[in-house]
């Protein structure tokens, strides 16, 4: 059976010709993003975790299921602001 040639991979080059564009350069985010997501996260696990082992009484009674709206939430939101960190 023939030996198959062996290939050379091309190298890669920028389409347009030019460099890194100033709009291109990496910006870490802000401090409180992350911040700000941890602190969501725990709101929300924490306001669940005292709805079902207060037996539904608190942190507000009066809502009944809505508690858990609120947490869940709490947590989309965090998300939401992890979506944003670079």
């Amino acid at each position: 059976m023939p030996k198959s040639r062996v290939r050379k991979k091309k190298v890669y080059s920028n389409p347009s010709g030019k460099g890194s564009q100033a709009g291109d350069s990496y910006e870490p985010s802000p401090m409180w993003v992350p911040i700000t997501a941890v602190a969501l996260i725990v709101i929300g696990i924490g306001w669940l975790t005292l709805y079902y082992l207060s037996g539904q009484e608190y942190p507000v009674g009066v809502w009944g299921y809505w508690n858990l709206a609120v947490g869940f939430a709490s947590m989309v939101a965090a998300l939401l602001v992890l979506s944003k960190w670079k």
